[in-house]
């Protein structure tokens, strides 16, 4: 791995993601723990998934500029589904191969551009066999439903508070590693909003690029948190909650789930307590459950910048 801080944020949001896939959305701990044990690797994941909710979602594609399920939709509605049941052992989600794309794209641009990337993102999503994951964001299926009503890609962003939202923010502070902090906070604001248009999303994506910034100048990583983000988690509180098991203070505290007034604080908690170690940190965070694939976007970035970051994680990118 490069000792570069950004290249090693967007490589630990991939990585994070990739260990947390196979227990994506478990929010019986010990149902996690029966059928997966304590997460060391990357695993694949198993079907059926004893808590998936996919079933209670629903999209139907108004025409063909809206058709982004393809020959998944078939498992949309069906109980026990594995949300990402076709991924091999360390493959990314679907948002997370969208941020490999930003990267791909972005250098093959020579910079990142707003309007190119909607456009790709527009073209991967409605090429069947792009990817081969099962579920969608809701925030994919409004954009996709607003693009296929004629709303120009610029106009198709919706109220999205989920913290999927800032899967592609350790990607784009990699793209855009060479800018000064407000060039990156701007670009980053711009692009987040393409897609999600809730207020906490932006803040919690702008905290996201102010801390990996602050950790690229050399300040460490629970300074970086109390000075950076202390609207979000009260440093002094971590430390009194340290003390106590993961699942307690991501289950009682705050919840595991996706709504980013819980999943930010959460995933700013587990990076405070893990901030001397990448690997303890990812695999922590898989544990929890809940919306751990994009608590990983701020937890796996942030101590991805942190820390050295084996070359053992090295396939995943």
């Amino acid at each position: 791995m490069s000792n570069d801080s950004f290249q090693n944020a967007y490589h630990g949001s991939l990585i994070s993601d990739a260990v947390a896939m196979p227990v994506h959305w478990y929010y019986d701990r010990e149902a996690l723990r029966a059928e997966y044990g304590e997460i060391s690797d990357f695993l694949a994941p198993k079907n059926p998934h004893t808590g998936s909710i996919l079933w209670r979602s629903q999209y139907q594609a108004l025409n063909e500029k809206g058709e982004i399920l393809h020959d998944q939709a078939q498992y949309w509605g069906q109980r026990g589904i594995h949300y990402h049941q076709f991924l091999k052992s360390g493959e990314n989600t679907l948002n997370y191969q969208l941020a490999i794309e930003l990267v791909k794209l972005s250098e093959t641009l020579g910079g990142y551009d707003a309007d190119a990337w909607l456009a790709h993102y527009i073209d991967f999503m409605l090429m069947p066999g792009k990817h081969q994951d099962t579920y969608l964001e809701e925030y994919h299926r409004g954009f996709f439903t607003k693009y296929s009503q004629g709303n120009t890609p610029r106009k198709c962003s919706i109220r999205d508070e989920h913290i999927g939202g800032l899967a592609q923010v350790p990607a784009l502070c990699y793209v855009l590693r060479s800018a000064d902090l407000e060039t990156q906070r701007r670009r980053v604001k711009e692009h987040v909003g393409l897609t999600h248009a809730h207020p906490n999303v932006l803040r919690a994506a702008d905290t996201l690029v102010r801390l990996l910034y602050r950790i690229h100048e050399g300040v460490a990583l629970r300074e970086a948190i109390q000075n950076e983000a202390g609207d979000w988690l009260s440093c002094r509180n971590a430390e009194k909650w340290a003390t106590q098991p993961d699942t307690h203070v991501i289950g009682q505290r705050f919840s595991p789930a996706c709504y980013i007034a819980e999943s930010m604080p959460a995933s700013l908690f587990l990076a405070w307590k893990y901030h001397h170690s990448f690997e303890a940190g990812i695999f922590a965070n898989a544990m929890v459950g809940g919306d751990n694939c994009h608590r990983g976007a701020v937890v796996g970035s942030l101590l991805g910048a942190a820390n050295v970051i084996s070359n053992s994680w090295t396939s995943i990118t």
